[in-house]
């Protein structure tokens, strides 16, 4: 099987073109490093002939409801019309768990992306999943008041990355199925507990206060609205693994 991965030199980008290799498929990579342009229609309709699936982890670091609007659901006609042009048989996107309980912000434009893969006329497949381990370091980064870090209050149930890349390889093999069963990771965490782990990793002192984000999703993140639901598919490695480098248990 042929799979373009958009997006193949992210984060999580690799790690599915390693998963789709490591199965056995041709792994091509859809990325400005690779040297394919998502907005070059013409480039990416060349990358795409002869594939057998695409696979969509393209992503964009802004919480602006326009900006990441803009950026999804262009990213994503795009990829749709070269798909039909080269004859693909099979879309997968990997979205985020709640997003259709939490239509604010980042999570708007990831329920606008799924709203068209479903219209837009490729079968499809969408896989969403909880945030990865790392969220604790975005957040740590992210959430400051001059100097001071902040820990933002919430319920979450973190993923590694690895396990998702893996899932959305089997969802590739497993053809066209829609929505498939949630993705997260194998026990609830508190959000705040999390950064302050993090940061004590990284050797970091300190106070490091919780706060409560304002907004529709701070309000989604600490009432569970983000949390997954009984049918989940739950992966192995708790955020503490993987804080320590361990392996999944």
């Amino acid at each position: 099987m042929r799979v373009a991965i958009a997006g193949g030199s992210g984060t999580v980008g690799e790690r599915v073109t390693r998963a789709v290799r490591e199965r056995g498929h041709e792994a091509v990579v859809l990325s400005r490093a690779a040297g394919v342009d998502i907005r070059d229609a013409g480039a990416v309709r060349r990358a795409l002939e002869g594939a057998d699936a695409v696979v969509d982890v393209l992503n964009i670091n802004t919480l602006n409801t326009d900006r990441a609007t803009e950026f999804f659901t262009s990213a994503t006609a795009a990829l749709l019309d070269a798909e039909k042009a080269a004859g693909v048989g099979h879309h997968v996107v990997l979205s985020i768990v709640g997003v259709d309980r939490a239509p604010h912000g980042y999570y708007a434009a990831k329920l606008a992306q799924e709203r068209l893969v479903e219209s837009g006329g490729i079968p499809w497949s969408i896989q969403r999943a909880t945030q990865f381990h790392d969220f604790a370091r975005q957040m740590y980064d992210g959430a400051r008041l001059g100097p001071l870090h902040l820990a933002p209050r919430g319920r979450v149930q973190p993923v590694g990355a690895d396990e998702v890349a893996d899932r959305l390889a089997g969802v590739v093999e497993g053809g066209p199925a829609g929505r498939v069963p949630d993705l997260a990771g194998p026990q609830e965490e508190s959000l705040e507990r999390m950064v302050r782990a993090y940061a004590h990793a990284q050797g970091a002192g300190g106070w490091i206060p919780a706060i409560s984000l304002p907004g529709g999703l701070g309000r989604a993140q600490r009432d569970g609205s983000l949390l997954p639901g009984p049918d989940a598919i739950l992966g192995r490695q708790t955020f503490d693994a993987w804080l320590s480098g361990r392996d999944p248990d």
